[in-house]
């Protein structure tokens, strides 16, 4: 399967990520990320991301111990040059596609990340739902530019969606039980 192109909407009617992929053969593979997941695989995937580049280099091997900040530095200069020649200006192609994995989106419960030797990524999307249906599952190899590009999209959908942003706490609007020299404060409800 050869990759055509990628698109990463964060749905806030869903509360979830709609990610599509189209391939030059004509199929389109659509997953649904949900919060819960990416909490778990977003961490994962940066930390694959930036080893993998590392690795890549010339003198992969001594980065392995040099100090943190020329590793972010040398990820960080990679991450831009691949992020330069990426096409993010094109609209996705919308229209008539096969649908191997159907019409509904898989709705991702766990991912499997394993560098392989020789450069790409391989990434595994796999749907277990607990009712006893037929598991699903989607298989990505990426190479480092086209991995770039999918963090670079899913961070993209992450910021739209805020799920970085802490929980803000509610307060009361006439201001009660905002002293703090009274002690904590008991949970409220508000309409």
């Amino acid at each position: 399967m050869q990759i055509h192109q990628m698109s990463v909407t964060y749905m806030p009617e869903q509360d979830r990520i709609l990610m599509r992929i189209n391939t030059r053969e004509g199929e389109e593979t659509r997953m649904w990320l949900t919060r819960r997941l990416m909490a778990g695989l977003w961490p994962l995937l940066t930390k694959l991301v930036t080893e993998h580049l590392l690795k890549l280099e010339g003198a992969g091997t001594s980065l392995a111990a040099a100090d943190e900040s020329l590793k972010k530095m040398l990820t960080d200069f990679r991450k831009e040059e691949f992020l330069s020649k990426a096409d993010f200006d094109t609209p996705y192609q919308e229209g008539p596609a096969r649908l191997p994995l159907g019409e509904e989106p898989l709705l991702v419960t766990d991912v499997d990340a394993v560098p392989q030797a020789g450069g790409p990524l391989s990434l595994t999307f796999n749907e277990r739902p607990a009712g006893g249906e037929q598991p699903r599952s989607f298989n990505l190899e990426m190479k480092p530019k086209l991995m770039q590009g999918l963090v670079y999209l899913l961070e993209q959908a992450i910021a739209q969606s805020q799920w970085r942003e802490p929980f803000a706490g509610v307060h009361a609007e006439d201001g009660s039980g905002d002293d703090d020299t009274l002690g904590p404060r008991k949970p409220k409800y508000l309409q």
